[in-house]
């Protein structure tokens, strides 16, 4: 696996890289609080037919931290500027859950360098008080914090009683102790991601997307009952549900996505 920083103006951006070797394409974008850490095993699985890039947003992973609360569309800038560091024209945009967000805004803002966008594990937010309520508890208690506000570490068997709904159905301590990582190099700024998804009305951005949409949902996902009202706002999506997944399935489930890109991408 390739690794390598790209100095834009929001700083150094980290990512990684598996099958350069391949002419086509796949750039995956991270949960909320995450890093491009928990995609490895997806990365290694699409390395097989194409080339797959995911990075870290400004202030996670080993991306620099900015000040400044990033937006949906400064993380798909990041994207897009990573592509042209490594040369990539076009690519296939993948992203699960704020991911998926920043998967269809690069498909948005930049037509001409997505052919397909495909959106794991899609929040559905109808108005800004659905997203509020469903993570005023990650503020809470379930995320929780040092009195500075610093994150700490949280074990395996507090994550799978308290909040089951954001792990996927098989984890091991390998995904905890990434999840725990991801959220200690975030830091203090490891809500940024969470504000911008708050922010960002996909809605409102899905119709001017051109390219093909695929919006992939795992059978237990808490926002699984919303496939059909998301598709609805995309003219033409396709959709799918992976049967036994929860959440982080582009970890829990990377080969099984790995094969449904594939498919989706064949010419």
């Amino acid at each position: 696996m390739e690794r390598g920083l790209v100095r834009t103006r929001y700083g150094h951006i980290h990512y990684r890289r598996c099958g350069a070797e391949h002419p086509r394409a796949v750039v995956v974008s991270h949960i909320n609080q995450q890093s491009s850490a928990l995609m490895i095993e997806l990365l290694e699985a699409l390395a097989a037919k194409v080339q797959a890039i995911a990075i870290d947003y400004p202030s996670c992973g080993m991306s620099d931290h900015v000040v400044e609360q990033p937006s949906i569309a400064d993380y798909a800038h990041c994207m897009a500027a990573v592509m042209d560091h490594l040369g990539v024209k076009q690519a296939a945009a993948l992203g699960e859950a704020t991911g998926a967000f920043v998967s269809a805004e690069l498909a948005a803002a930049y037509p001409e360098r997505i052919e397909r966008a495909i959106l794991v594990n899609c929040p559905y937010y109808p108005d800004r008080t659905v997203h509020e309520r469903a993570h005023a508890p990650l503020r809470d208690h379930l995320r929780p914090a040092d009195p500075s506000g610093f994150p700490l570490t949280r074990t395996l068997e507090f994550v799978l009683e308290h909040d089951p709904a954001h792990a996927p159905v098989n984890a091991t301590q390998s995904w905890m102790d990434r999840i725990n990582v991801a959220q200690m190099e975030a830091g203090r700024d490891r809500w940024q991601p969470l504000r911008a998804l708050g922010a960002y009305d996909l809605l409102a951005r899905l119709p001017q997307v051109q390219a093909p949409v695929h919006i992939l949902m795992g059978e237990h996902f808490h926002y699984r009952k919303d496939l059909d009202a998301l598709a609805s706002h995309v003219p033409g999506a396709t959709t799918e549900v992976l049967p036994g997944a929860r959440f982080c399935v582009t970890w829990s489930h990377a080969s099984a996505i790995a094969k449904r890109v594939f498919a989706l991408m064949r010419p």
